[in-house]
């Protein structure tokens, strides 16, 4: 349930905090008292839309904070694992949202940030408001289907999932079919192409890293000279009785007279002679090397020209030897397609039987659980109609699929062969019509109110909103939909904005939403009624503006009465 919620700064709201309970809440107030500003603030904490212009005037943001109470099982905590929130399913979830006044928002769930698309993601789970706007929806054939599927629970959705699969496959291999076929007029250009292609890198026999070998190969080629003339000459320095031989007679004065100051002279003669077979070693190297070196102008200009044809190799395929070979890979698979296109042809049309056959046992298989469950939710969208008052009225769900027999030429779609329409008839003898040609909004307000009880149990919501569902209606169909949303309300935590007194009295809260002008600005504040504020505000709405003993005792005794009904 929602336990309570925060707002600061939004539209005429400068700050309120608002608790809720278990059970059914009514939310009243005079036209333009800002109702409608706490259904904004509950849909924007769940991920709905937000712009600067709901920023109280004068202040640079707002911010709306919801906290939810939820059972350890509820399907929201998975949803957290799995858009790696942190949380811990025995306290409490909080919802952050911020709007700026140059139109920014940042959401925070558990105070870790997320996107608005994990935030609505989220609020799915949490939160379903439904405004008169959602009859627009009720209204469209092409969404019936969706409520049907919903309906039909795990079953129908795990065969659905199967069928989704098989039909992705289906397009998958359709779509190399029509790629296959759309190539067919370049497949002679394109394999003489391919067969340059493959001639020419072939012919490269390239070697992952030659081209680094052949930058070092070429680097000591054209500098063979200078590097012989350097160590040669470094090696007759050591070599000519001035290098080896200064350092020799250096030893040899200081062998004579070590004796005389060990402490001192040693290590320094130690050093001398370390110095010497060092120096010895490295003149012996020198030669090696010197005698190693070799000048060779051809060779030298194989590795320029092996280094060129790499350098163009590069600019047309690709910019290292590894991508080469990598594209040379990929055109040689594409020359064996063009090569072998008849037969891939012919195996990518056995795979599109095979599985349009698949897809469509699965299509026939949904169908039929289709038209079971389509009959057993107007089954209970009748019953739930009766209570509230439209016990004259026929509902039917008109399944249109294909028969059997045409199999051959049915056209499967994203979601089977299967349509379906929404039917009904509000008066006896009426035939059967859409809803959009025969329910006035009184009577969708009151289908869609059928249909959410429906849904409450299976999508396990645990927070519906109702945004004037009673628009439209009065009497004792008024009565019905306020005992409605108080069973309702036994499965979740419901909340209705109205203006029928039948209904509020029918809630276990009842909040007033009343808005106040202090100098120039506009001040909204959200009050719980209880005792003789609740019963004023029933009279207000009873009598209009004047409220008199008549009216609240009228009030008191609605209370009662419903006090009676909820009991019963």
């Amino acid at each position: 349930m929602l336990h309570e919620l925060s707002i600061r700064n939004l539209a005429v709201i400068e700050e309120a905090n608002v608790q809720f309970h278990k059970g059914f809440h009514v939310l009243t107030g005079e036209t333009g008292a800002g109702k409608s500003i706490l259904i904004d603030a509950l849909s924007l904490v769940v991920g709905g839309r937000g712009s600067a212009d709901m920023v109280r005037y004068g202040c640079e943001k707002a911010e709306v904070e919801a906290l939810f109470d939820l059972p350890m099982e509820h399907p929201v905590w998975q949803r957290l694992s799995n858009l790696g929130i942190q949380h811990d399913s025995s306290e409490m979830l909080i919802v952050r949202r911020e709007l700026t006044s140059s139109g920014k928002s940042s959401s925070r769930v558990n105070g870790q940030l997320v996107t608005i698309t994990m935030l609505r993601e989220i609020g799915e789970s949490l939160v379903n408001i439904h405004g008169q706007h959602e009859h627009q929806s009720l209204l469209k054939s092409e969404q019936h289907l969706e409520w049907l599927d919903m309906y039909g629970g795990a079953e129908l959705l795990s065969l659905k999932r199967q069928y989704s699969a098989q039909y992705e496959q289906l397009l998958l291999v359709r779509s190399q079919l029509h790629e296959l076929d759309n190539t067919s007029r370049h497949n002679v250009q394109m394999q003489d192409l391919y067969l340059f292609q493959i001639d020419e890198i072939s012919a490269a026999k390239l070697k992952p890293g030659e081209d680094e070998e052949l930058q070092e190969q070429r680097k000591m080629l054209m500098y063979a000279e200078k590097r012989s003339a350097s160590v040669n000459e470094a090696y007759g320095l050591l070599n000519d009785g001035q290098g080896l031989d200064a350092i020799s007679r250096a030893i040899s004065r200081l062998t004579d007279i070590v004796s005389y100051d060990e402490a001192a002279l040693a290590p320094m003669l130690e050093q001398l002679q370390s110095a010497f077979y060092s120096a010895e070693d490295v003149m012996y190297q020198l030669r090696g090397y010197r005698d190693g070196i070799e000048s060779d102008p051809l060779q030298l200009q194989q590795v320029e020209d092996r280094l060129d044809l790499i350098r163009s190799l590069k600019r047309k395929y690709g910019e290292t030897i590894e991508e080469i070979n990598a594209y040379l890979e990929k055109i040689m698979e594409e020359r064996d397609k063009l090569e072998n296109r008849d037969e891939l042809l012919q195996q990518l049309k056995e795979q599109e039987e095979a599985i349009y056959s698949a897809a469509f046992v699965l299509a026939q298989k949904l169908s039929m659980l289709r038209q079971r469950t389509a009959q057993q939710l107007a089954s209970e969208i009748k019953e739930h109609l009766t209570q509230l008052q439209m016990g004259a009225a026929n509902f039917e769900v008109n399944m249109q699929t294909v028969p059997h027999e045409d199999a051959s030429s049915v056209r499967l779609s994203a979601t089977g062969i299967d349509h379906a329409v929404f039917m009904m008839s509000t008066n006896p003898g009426e035939p059967l019509k859409p809803l959009h040609k025969v329910a006035s909004g009184g009577e969708m307000s009151r289908i869609m109110l059928a249909l959410k009880t429906i849904f409450a149990t299976i999508d396990q919501i645990p927070v519906l909103i109702f945004d004037e569902v009673d628009t439209g209606v009065s009497g004792r169909a008024a009565q019905a939909i306020a005992e409605k949303l108080s069973r309702l309300a036994n499965d979740c935590q419901v909340f209705s904005i109205t203006h029928l007194p039948q209904v509020a009295c029918m809630a276990d809260h009842h909040y007033e939403i009343s808005k106040q002008f202090i100098g120039e600005r506009t001040f909204t504040s959200v009050t719980e009624l209880e005792g003789e504020l609740r019963i004023n505000e029933l009279a207000r709405m009873l009598g209009g503006v004047e409220i008199t003993e008549k009216t609240k005792h009228h009030a008191q005794e609605m209370l009662d009465l419903a006090t009676g009904l909820k009991g019963a």
